[in-house]
Parts: C-alpha cells; sequence; structure tokens
C-alpha cells in the first residue's frame, strides 16, 4: 500500500497511530447494530449452524469409532465450561482489574483429537468434504451408520484423494489428525511461525509437512496454488471457508447446556461478555456468530490480538477487511502467539462480524506468558501462550475509558455484578511436556 494512503488511512483511524506505535489498544466497533438489524442481509442463518451440528452427529459413532477418547460425549467434540474463581481473584487483587460478576474458562484447549478450537471448524470441514464425496458416488446415505467410513474399502476410496491446508500451526493438527485417520493423503503448508513441536506431531501422523520462510499469508497461497493443480485435491480455505465457520458457530448451542447445568443466565439483566483470540477470524468469528444466533443483544463478543498482528481490527477499523495487511501499516505480523500470527484478515468474517463484534482488544506479547503463568498457579490450568490473550479483554473491562462509554451507551453499567465473564481457551493440551517448561520459563521485556 503507497505511503500516502497509509498516511490518508491514519487521519481518518486515528487509532491507527497508537497501533502502528505497537500499543496495546481498545477498539469499539462503531458499526455494531442490534442483532436483529445485523442478520438482514447476512449471507448465513442460523439453519446453517444447525445443518452443521446435525452433520456431526450423523458422523459421531465414526469419531467414537476411531477416537475413543469422544465415547464419553457420545463422538461429540466438546470442551468443558470450568468456573475460574481463583483466577477472577488473582486478575483483581494483581491487575486491579474489579471484575464483577462469574468468570468461567471455555477450554477449547482441551478439544479432543486437536487440542485446540480448531477440533471444531478445521474437523468439521474435513467431514463435510468427506461426506460430500462419499454421497457423490453414491457409497452411502445420510441415513446410514457412519462408523462404517472407518471400514478399509472405504480407507482404499479416500487414499486418491489429497486434503491441503495452509497453518501457523492448530489448524493443521486439526485437519491433519482427521484427515489423516479417514485415509486421505494429507499435505500442510506451514508459515515460519509455526512451532517445531507441530510439525513433529503432524508428521508421526503420516502427514507431508511443508515449510516456508513467509508469513501465514504465503503458507496458504502456496497450498491453494498446490492444490489447484490437482483435481483430486481439496483445500481448506481458512481466509474464506464457510464450512470453517460454521463449524465454529456449532459451539454456541452446546454451551447453552453448559450454562444451564451451571444455573447461569443469560437475558437483559444478566449480560455475557466473551473474550477469543483471534488469527485470521475463521474461529472466533464463527464462535461469536453462533453465539448472537442463541443469545442475540445479550452477548457481547470481544476479539483480542497480538499489537504485532491485529489484523482483524486492522481490517474493521479502516473498513478495508481484507485488502489490507499489518505490514501496510507498519507493523511486523510477528508474535510469539503462533497461533496468531496473521498479517491480513478474512474479508469473508471481517464482513459478517461488521455489525455484530462488540470490540477488540490487543496484548503485548510479554503480558501471554504473565497469564499464563497466572493461569497454572491459580488454577492449575495450563494454556498456550496465544490462548491467554482472551485474559487481556478480561483484565482490561474495568480500567478502559472505552469500554466504559461501551456499558453506559447499552445500558449495562448496573447490571455487571450480574454478568458473566467467559474467557474462550484456544489451544494448549498436545503441548509436549519440555516445551511447556519453556514456555513457563519464558519471560519477555515489556
Amino acid at each position: 500500500m503507497e505511503e500516502s494512503m497509509v498516511k490518508n488511512l491514519v487521519e481518518k483511524v486515528p487509532i491507527l497511530k497508537e497501533m502502528q506505535k505497537g500499543q496495546e489498544v481498545v477498539w469499539i466497533n462503531p458499526d455494531k447494530v442490534s442483532f436483529a438489524e445485523s442478520m438482514k442481509d447476512c449471507e448465513l442463518s442460523v439453519e446453517d449452524v444447525e445443518d452443521a451440528e446435525a452433520r456431526l452427529k450423523r458422523f459421531a459413532p465414526f469419531i467414537m469409532r476411531c477416537f475413543p477418547e469422544t465415547k464419553d460425549r457420545d463422538g461429540l467434540i466438546e470442551s468443558a465450561l470450568t468456573d475460574i474463581l481463583a483466577m477472577k481473584n488473582r486478575i483483581n487483587q494483581k491487575y486491579g482489574s474489579a471484575l464483577e460478576g462469574r468468570l468461567l474458562l471455555k477450554q477449547d484447549s482441551h478439544l479432543a483429537i486437536a487440542g485446540s478450537v480448531k477440533a471444531r471448524g478445521g474437523i468439521y470441514e474435513v467431514l463435510k468434504h468427506t461426506e460430500d464425496l462419499v454421497l457423490e458416488q453414491g457409497l452411502l446415505s445420510v441415513e446410514d451408520d457412519y462408523s462404517c467410513l472407518a471400514e478399509p474399502e472405504f480407507r482404499r476410496f479416500f487414499e486418491q484423494y489429497t486434503v491441503q491446508v495452509g497453518s501457523t500451526g492448530n489448524l493443521g493438527m486439526s485437519i491433519g489428525i482427521m484427515s489423516a485417520a479417514i485415509g486421505y493423503r494429507v499435505i500442510v503448508h506451514m508459515s515460519a511461525d509455526a512451532k517445531q513441536w507441530k510439525k513433529d506431531l503432524l508428521r508421526s501422523r503420516g502427514v507431508t509437512v511443508l515449510e516456508y520462510e513467509s508469513d501465514y499469508s504465503g503458507a496458504v497461497k502456496n497450498g491453494r496454488r498446490l492444490s489447484d493443480e490437482d483435481p483430486k485435491s481439496y483445500f481448506v480455505d481458512d481466509e474464506n471457508s464457510r464450512n470453517l465457520f460454521l463449524g465454529y458457530a456449532v459451539a454456541a448451542n452446546r454451551l447453552t447446556g453448559q450454562l444451564a447445568e451451571k444455573g447461569i443466565a443469560v437475558d437483559e439483566e444478566h449480560p455475557l461478555f466473551v473474550y477469543i483470540p483471534c488469527g485470521v477470524g475463521g474461529a472466533p468469528g464463527g464462535i461469536s456468530f453462533g453465539l448472537k444466533q442463541v443469545f442475540g443483544d445479550h452477548v457481547h463478543c470481544f476479539f483480542v490480538e497480538p499489537v504485532q498482528a491485529p489484523c482483524m481490527l486492522t481490517g474493521m477499523a479502516t473498513g478495508l477487511h481484507g485488502n489490507i495487511s499489518v505490514q501496510d501499516i507498519g507493523l511486523s505480523g510477528k508474535t510469539h502467539a503462533d497461533g496468531l500470527a496473521v498479517g491480513r484478515p478474512s474479508g469473508f468474517v471481517g464482513n459478517v462480524m461488521k455489525p455484530m463484534l462488540s470490540g477488540e482488544f490487543t496484548v503485548r506479547d510479554a503480558r501471554l506468558y504473565d497469564y499464563m503463568r497466572d493461569l497454572l498457579e491459580a488454577e492449575d490450568i495450563f494454556l498456550e501462550p496465544s490462548a491467554c490473550a482472551a485474559f487481556q479483554g478480561v483484565i482490561r473491562m474495568n480500567q478502559s475509558e472505552e469500554i466504559r462509554k461501551y456499558l453506559e451507551k447499552n445500558g449495562l453499567t448496573d447490571k455487571m455484578k450480574n454478568a458473566v465473564h467467559i474467557a474462550w481457551a484456544t489451544g494448549g493440551s498436545l503441548v509436549p511436556e519440555e516445551m511447556r517448561k519453556t514456555y513457563k520459563d519464558t519471560y519477555l521485556d515489556e
């Protein structure tokens, strides 16, 4: 992008000036409207989410057969919703947050099979593609028991097909592990930010990992090009995929049951605030879309991004979405939060989120390690550093003038004592023990 264009953008969007300096910011979305208004021109609907949920139920017998660890949930890949009162107390004491209400952790960090939020969208997209193939070939009907897909004759059928994806790590793991289990040939195109242990794990499952010196967008571009050259290859496009998005959105329906089990109401008097780490946007966008379908105006969704890679914030604040990168405004795009190391956001997600998202926070890398240690010491729960970005939103709720105005404008100020806050943990359970120790011992200069 030309320097003059950037200069004009900074003049029109003042928050960019703070972002260019690598400062932590709080941004409230000026385009947010009521839920009913937001759905008027939306290309997706609640019926699309219900269709995705039905498909996952059809595949449950197959998932149980291939991954016995899912039997306790009848083949559904779902995570716990955990009260973290000790973490709330630590946050209030250590960071002076004065957070009211109840704080919970949605542990997608411990989802079966892939150990991250990507087990939702990534695995769903592979299953959707698999169903499309077998239905098209007349090998299966939707009334059949899908556990038969694990039989040798089906594996032989799938071996003639390839699945490819570009990834900084966790998406590649979910796509790779499930695709290999079905029988596909799998190629994961990894950016320079991807951790070595994630590459090693994939290779141990028979996945081909191609490494690039470029960032996430470069890996995606190369993966898409190679996949397009092979008529029997399917490319999982994290930047534009509706299927990934809907796989993530299914989380919301399941959350309602978990909240009910805890006696938690979400309504006008009991607002719900959700904080989700954000990379290219697919996972947080899909989850937020699903939550809005269920809770409407009573849920307030915030994304959290690293100060050097706030791609979704850059796209949404400027209105340029996928047509601008963080590098265009002078940021490096490099961060210790490998899953969030994305320079250019999904234009598709940005446009869907434009009327729905409440706002964004950015966070310095050093804090990710501090929050990781805080949670480990307070609750004995380990998350990888990028997943701990969610706590930046929790902590900044009572420390920001922008948030104070948001609460006031939305009539929430006197309801915060009844509020429920959910930090959405996006990854961590598959991190090897030696890597956990490295994370615990990592201290960065502010």
